[in-house]
């Protein structure tokens, strides 16, 4: 890695934006665990 290559470090909304993913596929795997509980009960 040479001194003049830019910092690994992604910028500030991308950041935010890879948050919100996180937060939104633990959300949706929470849905949809359930989901299959309900349908299994039902």
């Amino acid at each position: 890695m040479l001194w003049s290559d830019p910092e690994n470090e992604p910028p500030e909304e991308l950041r935010d934006m890879q948050h919100m993913l996180r937060r939104l596929s633990v959300l949706l795997a929470m849905a949809m665990v359930l989901a299959m509980i309900v349908l299994g009960l039902g």
